[in-house]
């Protein structure tokens, strides 16, 4: 069956929406830190923890996880300090 949504490989990243997680306190490292981003598409890419193992076995009634799909955890700190950038449209 189509999906009626995937994600385009060929978007570009616009722009960081929120703080970084360091302005953030929420990382030490520079090559270990989540984000979320705006794509050039309109689309967002979160990068996160990857917690499906951990989350699977105990999701919400009616959540699956495709097999090419991931859960990502990501600070609230950081969803929250996106607030401002995101558009209600």
């Amino acid at each position: 069956m189509e999906r009626l949504w995937d994600a385009d490989p060929s978007a570009g990243f616009r722009r960081r929406l929120g703080k970084t997680a360091a302005e953030l306190d929420k990382s030490r490292l520079d090559d270990d830190c989540p984000e979320i981003w705006e794509l050039d598409n309109g689309d967002i890419a979160v990068v996160g923890r990857d917690a499906t193992d951990r989350y699977a076995h105990r999701l919400p009634d009616g959540v699956r996880i495709g097999a090419d799909e991931r859960l990502v955890v990501i600070p609230g700190a950081m969803l929250r300090s996106a607030k401002p950038d995101i558009s209600d449209d």
